[in-house]
């Protein structure tokens, strides 16, 4: 019998990376169940009603338009609200697969938020320029160039990663910071890409129509499910069959596992470093694609302050155990979170929407808690086993 360690990845990520595969679908699951208990003692704590708060929460969700038994004046405002959550879970889909895909790497990317923001930026851009173009040649180059320049941007840590060693995790932060300061300037007052009418407003041009992604469910005047839903889980799919189905996808899996044993059987680190993180700049570069050209229609300097989709992805990622699988139903929770306790959908006299925001913040930290508590369980347990015939060799 082999040892236990025998082929055990080097990498910091790539040991991460592996351990929440291992994981399967219960240590997710009770991870969740967690967290809600925790959040639960937090609401008690500040004397309200766990049960009837997330009750609310749930139904700020709109995920009861699934019960057949709902009323049908219920069910559309469930209608109305699932369709936020949906249009939340889009985005999250992607900056989840932006983290997971490096991951499978090896690489840890924090960029994510960065990425998302350099696509919104050239879809509000595009999206607001090359007037007189037809509507579906004005969608699809808008997001072909979203796609292209989050890849560029994600590519950088990845060249830096190949040809100095750069750890990732220290570049995708600056460049994260770059990204959001570009924005600042860009459509800032005096900015280059600042509106032409309001000069004391800074935010962006409006999307023209012929770039706004079509709406198949709702209303397009309040916000409606758009089509970057169903790119969004094509992509689920592309990320599945370039993981498990393609030569691409195996190196990218033996460089995570062991980069110096992927090396020596003849497989390039560098170039899978530099492949890896540009994929996961286009996987966020089309989430910031999808939002502006879907429901946001302009890029304001206020939003860029608040935007926490990239990061979020990270626990998508975390929760989701690397998988496609895992990261549509993780993206799917943490869009219905932030769906049910926003302002407009908590009812206040049960918990003031105000703090269920910081309540949904929680919930969010507990999971990444969780998750990195098993981690780092399971590899205190890996180095006590190894740590033992050193410790015994002396008697």
């Amino acid at each position: 019998m082999s040892a236990p360690d025998a082929g055990a990845p080097i990498t910091v990520a790539g040991r991460l990376s592996g351990y929440l595969r291992a994981g399967g679908v219960i240590t997710p699951l009770l991870t969740v169940v967690l967290a809600f208990l925790i959040g639960g003692l937090v609401v008690l704590i500040t004397g309200h009603d766990p049960v009837a708060t997330y009750r609310a929460i749930f139904e700020g969700t709109g995920l009861q338009w699934f019960f057949p038994w709902i009323s049908a004046a219920d069910r559309d405002v469930a209608a109305l609200n699932l369709q936020q959550t949906l249009i939340l879970t889009t985005p999250l889909v992607l900056t989840g697969l932006a983290v997971a895909f490096a991951f499978r790497c090896g690489l840890f990317n924090i960029g994510g938020q960065g990425q998302y923001f350099v696509g919104a930026y050239v879809a509000a851009w595009l999206g607001s320029s090359l007037d007189g173009l037809a509507a579906l040649p004005h969608v699809v180059v808008t997001i072909a160039l979203c796609c292209l320049a989050g890849a560029l941007w994600g590519g950088i840590a990845g060249v830096l990663k190949a040809a100095t060693g750069a750890h990732e995790v220290i570049t995708t932060i600056m460049l994260n910071w770059i990204a959001i300061w570009a924005g600042q300037w860009l459509f800032g007052q005096g900015g280059p890409l600042q509106n032409d009418t309001q000069k004391s407003v800074p935010v962006s041009s409006d999307v023209l129509p012929s770039a706004r992604l079509p709406v198949f469910w709702g209303d397009p005047e309040l916000q409606g499910l758009h089509v970057g839903l169903f790119i969004a889980l094509a992509m689920l799919v592309v990320f599945w069959v370039l993981l498990n189905r393609t030569r691409v996808g195996f190196e990218v899996r033996a460089v995570g596992f062991n980069p110096e044993a992927a090396r020596a059987a003849g497989i390039s680190v560098g170039r899978n470093y530099v492949f890896v993180m540009a994929v996961c700049g286009l996987f966020a570069g089309m989430a910031g694609a999808l939002d502006v050209l879907g429901w946001q229609f302009r890029v304001a300097t206020n939003d860029i302050n608040v935007s926490t989709i990239g990061f979020i992805g990270i626990a998508v990622a975390l929760l989701g155990r690397n998988t496609a699988v895992g990261t549509l139903f993780a993206a799917l929770l943490f869009g219905a979170l932030l769906t049910g306790t926003s302002v407009r959908n908590l009812d206040p006299e049960v918990f003031e929407p105000e703090l269920a925001l910081n309540l949904t913040y929680v919930i969010q930290g507990v999971i990444v808690l969780f998750v990195s508590v098993d981690v780092l369980v399971v590899w205190l347990w890996r180095l006590r086993r190894r740590g033992r015939p050193a410790q015994e060799a002396p008697a």
